[in-house]
């Protein structure tokens, strides 16, 4: 199902410049912002129980604004790698983002567990993020979404923009600002709308 071209943007580029706790933090919002995809998911099929999504990306925030927090992330790649669905055993299209939602955080485990491919893994996230977005609106118009058309697709452009709020505050900390990381997860967390537009039920 997941042929959606990659899809470029100059935010990629810009990333790389980022020290690593902002890297994460781009990525822990991007999975925050993918979480209802998950829940919804779950919600409508009874898969599995949402809450253990949001307590493995809660440990990444505990990461991000505890001083010397002692998190076992193997164990929470364990604990998420039991969640995530297979696409064959549901007659769902929300399946898909909500394996989508899944690829982001265990990419940001792994990460965390070698430090070494942290770019690249924020680069992966970014796209798996925007790739959502496009996998639907395929699936919605039935014409296929290119570098070049892109900018056409108000969804598209809606997503590229969120990216790029996230992180321009990024950018701008001069040191790991635990003050902006808990101001950008409260902030996603309180609109509480995916980048597919699900909404949590409040």
């Amino acid at each position: 199902m997941r042929e959606t071209n990659m899809l470029k943007n100059p935010l990629q580029l810009r990333l790389e410049k980022l020290a690593s706790w902002q890297q994460v933090t781009f990525m822990a919002c991007l999975c925050e912002r993918m979480y209802p995809n998950y829940a919804m998911f779950c919600d409508h099929t009874q898969y599995a129980e949402p809450n253990i999504y949001r307590q493995v990306l809660d440990t990444i925030w505990e990461y991000l604004t505890v001083k010397n927090a002692k998190i076992n992330f193997e164990r929470q790649l364990e604990k998420l790698e039991e969640i995530i669905p297979a696409t064959e055993a549901f007659d769902t299209y929300a399946v898909y983002p909500a394996i989508d939602a899944c690829e982001a955080l265990s990419s940001i485990l792994h990460c965390l567990l070698d430090k070494e491919i942290m770019l690249d893994t924020t680069l992966q996230i970014s796209s798996i993020s925007v790739g959502t977005v496009a996998q639907l609106e395929e699936v919605q118009s039935e014409q296929q979404i290119t570098n070049e058309n892109q900018k056409e697709n108000p969804a598209i452009n809606v997503e590229w923009d969120v990216q790029w709020a996230i992180f321009r505050p990024l950018k701008e900390a001069k040191e790991h600002d635990v003050a902006l990381i808990r101001d950008l997860r409260d902030e996603l967390r309180e609109e509480g709308i995916s980048n597919i537009g699900v909404q949590l039920s409040k």
